[in-house]
């Protein structure tokens, strides 16, 4: 964004920072906790002090649990304490795990909580950690890292990062009063196209960034044949009651860094949302299951694909679509277009204006396939060429231990973290104004503004070498 044009943007912004100021009340959120401020510090740029050795517990080990927690458990400076879950069958294979990976030199003696439903604030009260990773059910992220923080541990959270507006402020204050991280964990920010295209938009490859287009277009119906543990047995449950976009940020996260939302250049304004009609899930539980089965009982109210766009501070635009049930195949769109061209995802593509030079002499065709070796080659993240060998192996095609590994490294060096505390939230927050919009004939709904107007000083995230 050109210098002259962010200069007016802030002056056209001062009346409404001023409201914030003087108490105007965001659409769905409780004016004390929008508005007063919390009394602590700014998190947006926080480098928490150094942590040579970090003493990491970990609540929740049933699905992606274990997969960050095994991933730790190789690298240096960190020292598996704690694990909690409802089951202790599942604690018990991580705590062997983690324990044949120390060798008799760390990971040796984990304490074990398991069997009830608050043995987690046992386990922070008894081991007081340095790191909490919280892999539950989504109801309790919000209250999980909020005690967490209180119990002064850093929390790092599976997606998304809370349900509720009034719990992303919350978390917000928390986080700020107790200068704890909270980083909601957005894995597909580290996956190597997504890592790519934030290299080209800070170069200036595509011009001006103008639109952008993200997705979780992921099919799941067979989640539902998990009925008393696993994902499907508590996620099936939020399909039946909630109809909005229920999981936005695995397409959103990349793009809104992308364009530098709530980081100095431009920020979230409003969205406007629409569901299909709910016939997927009902239909799938009528073929699959008896009448009387459980899944048959319940109302689907949410509808089988949503399409919300949010129109930011600067006026760009971007779509954002969500569909777990429909027979389709994978995607997350990233797309993000700007004045010189765009770079797309599903399958990887690239068209720049005029052509790539030694590629084609045209922005009319894609350049994709093994014509884009060039392009991964001039213009790969230096963070996936520094540890993409060192994480492959891990969940997701590497982007799993990629983000782990940063985190590691940032806490470890006392550096910002890569996702703040604010950006969980604007991301998640695209769920529960989805719901308010679609309940209301897609109204526009204001985003809150979770740094009350400190994300215009906020540095936009760095190529990080």
């Amino acid at each position: 964004m050109k210098k002259v044009d962010r200069r007016n943007f802030l002056k056209k912004t001062s009346l409404s920072a001023a409201g914030l100021a003087t108490g105007a009340l965001l659409p769905g959120c409780s004016a004390s906790k929008a508005i007063a401020p919390s009394g602590g510090t700014y998190m947006g740029d926080y480098a928490a002090p150094k942590l040579e050795t970090i003493r990491i517990a970990a609540i929740g080990v049933g699905a992606r649990g274990p997969n960050h927690l095994r991933f730790l458990s190789k690298l240096d400076g960190c020292e598996i304490v704690a694990i909690s879950d409802l089951y202790e069958d599942l604690v018990k294979k991580e705590v062997e795990y983690c324990t044949k990976v120390g060798k008799g030199q760390k990971h040796q003696n984990i304490a074990t909580y398991f069997g009830g439903e608050d043995k987690w604030k046992q386990m922070l009260d008894d081991v007081k950690p340095d790191v909490v990773f919280i892999c539950t059910n989504w109801n309790n992220h919000a209250p999980m890292a909020i005690e967490a923080m209180k119990k002064g541990a850093h929390v790092f959270i599976e997606v998304p990062i809370a349900v509720t507006i009034e719990e992303m402020w919350e978390i917000v204050n928390t986080s700020e009063q107790t200068k704890k991280h909270c980083m909601m964990m957005e894995n597909v920010n580290y996956s190597r196209d997504e890592l790519m295209y934030l290299n080209m938009c800070r170069q200036g490859v595509i011009g001006n960034l103008m639109h952008a287009e993200a997705a979780y277009i992921h099919e799941l119906r067979f989640q539902m044949e998990e009925q008393k543990r696993g994902t499907g047995s508590w996620r099936t449950h939020h399909y039946a009651k909630r109809n909005g976009n229920l999981y936005p940020t695995h397409g959103l996260g990349p793009v809104a860094q992308y364009m530098n939302l709530g980081r100095g250049e431009d920020n979230f304004n409003t969205l406007v949302s629409f569901s299909t009609p709910a016939f997927g899930r009902k239909d799938y539980a009528q073929k699959n299951y008896a009448a009387d089965h459980k899944w048959n009982k319940l109302d689907y109210k949410g509808g089988d694909l949503n399409t919300s766009i949010i129109k930011t501070a600067l006026g760009r635009t971007i779509m954002i679509q969500w569909d777990e049930t429909s027979p389709r195949p994978y995607s997350r769109h990233n797309l993000i277009q700007g004045t010189k061209g765009t770079l797309a995802g599903f399958p990887t593509r690239v068209a720049l204006e005029g052509g790539i030079p030694g590629i084609n002499d045209s922005h009319h065709s894609w350049v994709q396939g093994e014509k884009l070796q060039a392009l991964y080659e001039k213009y790969d993240h230096p963070l996936y060429k520094r540890l993409a060998q060192k994480t492959k192996e891990s969940g997701h095609g590497g982007m799993d231990g990629l983000m782990v590994y940063r985190i590691v490294e940032c806490l470890r060096k006392g550096l910002p973290l890569d996702q703040n505390v604010y950006e969980g939230c604007l991301w998640s927050a695209v769920a529960p104004l989805s719901e308010n919009s679609v309940a209301n004939g897609g109204a526009p709904q204001e985003f809150p503004d979770f740094t009350r107007g400190k994300w215009k000083t906020t540095k936009p995230l760095e190529i990080i070498n």
